[in-house]
């Protein structure tokens, strides 16, 4: 098997919207990953996206966006504002995993501390299962706890979530609620179509699986990574931390600035489905691999100028080419949740006070106005379990 390594901008863009390219580095994570929206392939990705894409149009972004994300921050970030205090990694993943089990069709009936206790450890373990070939720990027994994690999950928190829209949509089916009463999330889509999808109950549990995790696990870690480039930033700049709190669509700018020089994942690998040709010259047959380097790419000078390795929110970009890179992919494979997480791209005239930001800029701005900073007394520490670029602990204090 040769290895076919992809890092220029245009190549990558190319290799990724190539159809006869499918998903592969999930692979040795399959105990999470096997046959979710992420490894499906073709026509059975296809239709799974088509279906779950009704969850994720613009109005609904724009809906969670002013009504659903601002109760969820201030309920998660409340105890830790008390304290003066926090753990980003932690409260991301706290704030994240929220709004994330709520599109995904996850309920958390009780809505106590330990409760979601319960359910972001079952979710920082799917994450380590789904990041499985980046893993620094033995892989089998990785293997062992998401599968454990996976059965905790079922029994706690997936089989009362399937009850209760099974029941809404037998009722739906007999005319006694209207369909705005159902729920707007993947999972009541899932079940609507469960005719059109062969969707038996271990493949449905990882698929809410997956969603728990990649929108919290990749949520989370962009917001450390933007906070991290602003306070550097502000440090050599003190003038903007104040446009940072003003100026919406400046921050959202700096935040696309940060997802491109750090990718949710740092490579995508490919497995050809027949014979292709790449850029290069090169070609990749069936049993060859073909490595996107996302970071490399996102940090092309020929794209992004001579100081690309450099957070710059002010460089000017070639047309058509977005702020943040190819971090949310490009393709059948794009990231479906990209306009909540960044936004949309403003236009020339857009209104900063109606403009879509985008949950990590609106939770890196909620952060500066509350004072964010580094706790002198406690360093930030990078993941030691993954060899991906992420943050194992960062410690901040909260508070003017």
């Amino acid at each position: 098997m040769e290895s076919i390594a992809v890092s220029r901008y245009e190549d990558a863009s190319l290799a990724l919207r190539n159809e006869n390219l499918a998903q592969s580095l999930y692979d040795e994570g399959a105990v999470i990953m096997q046959d979710v929206l992420l490894t499906l392939h073709g026509d059975q990705h296809r239709a799974r996206r088509t279906l779950e894409f009704r969850v994720f149009r613009r109005d609904f972004f724009r809906w969670y966006e002013t009504e659903v994300f601002p109760r969820t921050l201030a309920e998660t970030m409340a105890p830790y504002e008390a304290a003066g205090r926090a753990d980003l990694i932690d409260l991301g993943y706290r704030v994240t995993m929220n709004l994330t089990a709520d599109f995904a069709g996850i309920d958390r009936p009780a809505r106590t501390p330990q409760e979601t206790a319960q359910l972001l450890k079952l979710v920082m373990t799917f994450s380590e299962g789904a990041t499985l070939v980046h893993s620094t720990r033995d892989k089998d027994a990785v293997r062992a706890e998401v599968r454990a994690a996976l059965a905790e999950f079922d029994a706690a928190f997936l089989k009362g979530s399937i009850d209760k829209r099974k029941a809404l949509l037998a009722r739906f089916a007999k005319s006694e609620i209207a369909e705005d009463a159902l729920p707007r999330d993947v999972l009541t889509v899932l079940l609507r179509n469960e005719d059109k999808l062969e969707l038996p109950p271990e493949i449905l549990r990882r698929e809410m699986a997956f969603y728990l995790q990649a929108g919290s696990h990749s949520t989370a870690n962009s917001t450390t990574h933007a906070l991290h480039e602003l306070l550097a930033w502000c440090e050599k700049r003190p003038q903007d931390r104040a446009r940072l709190e003003s100026d919406p669509l400046f921050l959202q700018r700096c935040v696309h600035e940060s997802f491109r020089l750090h990718p949710a994942s740092p490579v995508a690998w490919r497995r050809p489905v027949c014979p292709v040709s790449l850029a290069g010259g090169h070609r990749a047959g069936t049993e060859d691999r073909v490595v996107v380097d996302l970071h490399q790419a996102n940090r092309d000078p020929a794209i992004f100028g001579a100081d690309a390795d450099v957070f710059n929110p002010h460089r000017v970009l070639p047309p058509n080419v977005p702020p943040f890179g190819l971090t949310f992919g490009t393709g059948v494979h794009s990231c479906l949740g990209r306009d909540l997480d960044g936004g949309v791209l403003p236009r020339a005239d857009a209104d900063p006070a109606t403009h879509q930001l985008g949950i990590v800029p609106l939770f890196v701005r909620t952060l500066l106005a509350k004072g964010a900073r580094l706790d002198p007394k406690e360093p930030p520490v990078r993941a030691q379990h993954t060899a991906r670029p992420n943050w194992g602990r960062y410690p901040i204090l909260l508070g003017r």
